[in-house]
């Protein structure tokens, strides 16, 4: 079954959930341990991005006795994994526990051996397409690629990735990530290509490096990484990002500037972000402790109100414990109906591809 499929079936409502298999320890002592070590480490967690800021308050409120320790909130899913890899023999604050990175990064990670396999008790519930079977990482989220717009500085929104090289739209477009080591930006590339008619993977890597060289060629390209404060400064009036972070900073400016965010009528790309756990995390209780809050029904219900689709989303409606509200404050269907969710061989080639290419090819220094 592919990957879209499986994510929009309605799922069995036999929600009841039991581990897969026997670990050497149950929740309860998990929770004793994970109490005692005191803290946990994340990495690069923007409270805006899919209500990162909720579900981290959420757990706090939930587990007290447990301090979070919040490194770098700006770094992209290869700053990620490199810290792990930076910090193999250090026990210390800077040292990750866990992780949350795009698809392709899973794998990869995984045969450095970056990864310790740990299966959360709703496993059976997660799409089997978005998890090792051995349980090193597993998807969590998901959302499509869209362009968020300062309608204050752009008169006319664009609707397509052809409208975003018009000379109407000089100095204007930005990537919401550093296409060399931010997955949103790297797949950005991708869905610009696939817009061509490149079929996802390195053809698409290879049509949308030549796309952002036209477009930093005609001058409509701005090397910054955009965000809320660089739309809202007027830097980026133009951002290519995941929908649900251009919904969060539609909310967090209150209508100034007045955004919109738009899912291009071509190339619509779904991604599916990952959580691990580190191999050599300091606190490794407290990591497996924060899985099972990000993938109880709090944890997920927690992504939904930041815009974002949960990985357990169909069990969850079938089950009838998703808040109509919150099903009602989510953008029209009619958007994503085009949305492709491309393979872990096609996320890889691209993700190659791009990091090869970009410097040779477009030649923007994005930071």
């Amino acid at each position: 079954m592919t990957l879209r499929k499986t994510l929009m079936a309605t799922a069995g409502a036999a929600g009841l959930l039991v581990a897969p298999m026997a670990w050497a320890q149950s929740l309860e002592e998990i929770e004793a341990a994970a109490k005692k070590e005191g803290t946990l480490t994340t990495i690069a967690l923007p409270h805006s991005w899919c209500n990162y800021g909720g579900v981290i308050e959420g757990f706090k409120a939930k587990y007290p006795e447990i301090a979070v320790n919040e490194l770098n909130p700006d770094a992209g899913s290869a700053d990620e994994v490199e810290a792990i890899r930076a910090n193999k023999d250090n026990k210390g604050p800077q040292a990750p526990d866990v992780i949350d990175v795009g698809f392709s990064f899973g794998a990869s990670a995984q045969a450095e051996g970056l990864l310790q396999p740990y299966k959360v008790s709703t496993w059976d519930t997660i799409p089997a397409d978005v998890k090792d079977a051995d349980g090193h990482w597993y998807g969590d989220y998901y959302g499509v690629l869209a362009f968020v717009v300062n309608k204050d500085l752009v008169q006319n929104v664009p609707q397509d990735w052809a409208d975003l090289l018009k000379p109407e739209y000089a100095a204007s477009v930005a990537l919401a990530g550093d296409p060399r080591a931010s997955n949103q930006a790297i797949l950005g590339v991708m869905a610009a290509g696939m817009s061509t008619g490149a079929e996802p993977g390195a053809a698409a890597a290879e049509a949308g490096l030549n796309y952002f060289k036209q477009m930093n060629d005609a001058g409509n390209f701005v090397p910054v990484i955009g965000k809320a404060g660089t739309i809202a400064q007027g830097a980026t009036p133009i951002v290519i990002a995941w929908d649900y972070n251009g919904l969060s900073w539609r909310d967090e400016l209150a209508g100034n500037p007045d955004l919109e965010v738009v899912v291009p009528k071509s190339g619509v790309l779904a991604g599916v972000y990952l959580q691990a756990i580190s191999a050599f995390a300091p606190q490794p209780n407290a990591a497996k402790l924060w899985m099972e809050y990000l993938y109880s029904d709090e944890g997920q219900l927690g992504w939904l109100k930041g815009y974002c689709h949960p990985i357990r989303f169909n069990d969850m409606v079938a089950r009838g414990v998703v808040p109509q509200e919150m099903l009602d404050a989510l953008p029209p269907a009619e958007g994503y109906a085009k949305a492709v969710f491309p393979t872990l061989d096609q996320l890889t080639a691209n993700a190659d591809a791009v990091k090869a290419g970009w410097d040779t090819v477009v030649g923007a220094n994005v930071q």
